[in-house]
C-alpha cells in the first residue's frame, strides 16, 4: 500500500471542498486523512508508520483540523472491528496498491459526507449521519436529558439520536442510535395524555403503560429493561406475537421474536448515574462497553479477553478507568496515541 502522506488519487473535479470544523479543507488534505485512517485500523501499523501519520498531523494546521474531524467522526464505526473497518472502508482493494474508486467513495461518504450535492444526500440517510439529523442527539461520552412537550423526560447515552414524532393519534419516539430512558409524564405526575408512547428501533415498537424503562439499540436487536410499570414489545416482522414485559425484568428482541425474560442487571440504568457496573465481565465485554463512552480507537488483546472484571468505574473518566486495570488484572495499556489505546498482557511488549 502506498505511503498515506503522498496519496494518488484525489477527489473528482466539480466536487466541493470538505469542512472540518467549519471550515473548508483540499480534497488533498482530506485524501491523506481518509488514507491515514486506514493505516491506523489496520491492525498492522509500524512504529515508523505511526510516526510518520504523527509527523503528517503535525506539518500544517488543516491537517490537525481535519484529523480531529476524523476523531469526532470514528465513534461512528464502534460495532465493527478495526479490522473489519478496515477491510470495509479501506480506499485499496488489496496488496497491490490499487485504489478501489467504490471503497474510496465509502471511506470519503462516511468522513466528509456532504461534499456534493447527490452525495450529501445520501448521506443524510445513512445510519451513520443519523445523529446529525436527528431531532435530539450526543456525541461520544455526552448523556443528555430533554423535556418533551407531553412531560415526558427522555435520557440520552452517549452516541444516541431519536426522532420525536407528536400527532394527535400517538407519540412516536423513533430510536436511531445508542441507548435512552424514558420516563413518561404519567410516571412524572404529569398527567394523563390519551394517546399511546410507543418507542419505535430497528426491530420492533415498545408500548410505554405508565413507565419508566431504557432501550438501546444494538447491532442486531434491541435491549429492554423495565424499571417501572409495565411496557407491551411488538416485535416489526410478527405483529401477533405482542409480549409483557414487567417492571425488574429485561429481554432481548429481534424483528422476528421477544427473546427470555430476565431480571435486571445492575447495568441497566447506572449509565444514567455515569456509573459502569460490572460483575464478572469478561475483559473483552468491558473494553468493548467502556469503548462506548471513549473517542478514538479502543481495543482488547485475544489474549486477555477472557479475564474478569468486577466493580463501579466512572463513565465521566474512561482514562482513570483504564489507569485502574493493572492494579487489579495482569495487563498494561499500551498507547501509541491518545486516540489509539490497546489492554494487552502485563508481559506483552
Amino acid at each position: 500500500m502506498a505511503d498515506a502522506a503522498s496519496p494518488r488519487a484525489r477527489t473528482a473535479a466539480g466536487q466541493r471542498a470538505p469542512l472540518a470544523g467549519g471550515q473548508p479543507i483540499s480534497a488533498e488534505v482530506a485524501d491523506q486523512a481518509a488514507q491515514w485512517l486506514t493505516v491506523l485500523m489496520s491492525g498492522t501499523a509500524s512504529q515508523a508508520q505511526l510516526q510518520r501519520w504523527q509527523q503528517w498531523r503535525d506539518a500544517h494546521p488543516d491537517h490537525a483540523r481535519a484529523w480531529a474531524h476524523i476523531e469526532a467522526v470514528t465513534g461512528r464505526l464502534k460495532t465493527l472491528t478495526p479490522q473489519a473497518a478496515y477491510r470495509s472502508l479501506s480506499p485499496y482493494a488489496g496488496s497491490n496498491g490499487q485504489a478501489s474508486p467504490g471503497r474510496r467513495k465509502a471511506l470519503n461518504l462516511l468522513l466528509w459526507g456532504g461534499v456534493a450535492g447527490a452525495t450529501g444526500v445520501l448521506a443524510s440517510r445513512t445510519e451513520r449521519w443519523q445523529r446529525a439529523t436527528a431531532d435530539y442527539a450526543t456525541a461520544t461520552g455526552q448523556r443528555r436529558e430533554v423535556q418533551l412537550q407531553d412531560g415526558s423526560r427522555i435520557t440520552l447515552n452517549t452516541r444516541s439520536a431519536i426522532d420525536v414524532r407528536f400527532d394527535a393519534q400517538q407519540r412516536l419516539l423513533q430510536l436511531l442510535a445508542g441507548e435512552i430512558m424514558v420516563t413518561t409524564a404519567h410516571a412524572l405526575g404529569a398527567g394523563h395524555d390519551a394517546r399511546p408512547l410507543l418507542v419505535r428501533t430497528a426491530q420492533g415498537d415498545i408500548h410505554a403503560l405508565g413507565t419508566r424503562f431504557c432501550v438501546r439499540q444494538d447491532e442486531h436487536d434491541t435491549r429492554l429493561s423495565v424499571l417501572e410499570s409495565a411496557v407491551e414489545v411488538r416485535p416489526r416482522a410478527a405483529a401477533q406475537a405482542v409480549g409483557r414485559v414487567q417492571a425488574g425484568e429485561q429481554c432481548r428482541f429481534t424483528a422476528e421474536a421477544l427473546g427470555a425474560i430476565a431480571p435486571v442487571d445492575a447495568q441497566a440504568a447506572a449509565w444514567v448515574r455515569g456509573q459502569l457496573i460490572a460483575d464478572e465481565w469478561r475483559l473483552d465485554a468491558f473494553i468493548a462497553e467502556l469503548d462506548r463512552y471513549r473517542a478514538g480507537l479502543l481495543r482488547c488483546d485475544p489474549q486477555v479477553g477472557g479475564l474478569r472484571v468486577s466493580g463501579v468505574f466512572p463513565l465521566d473518566d474512561t482514562d482513570r478507568i483504564l489507569a485502574m486495570l493493572p492494579s487489579v488484572l495482569p495487563v498494561r495499556v499500551s498507547r501509541r496515541s491518545r486516540y489509539w489505546v490497546t489492554v494487552q498482557a502485563a508481559g506483552q511488549g
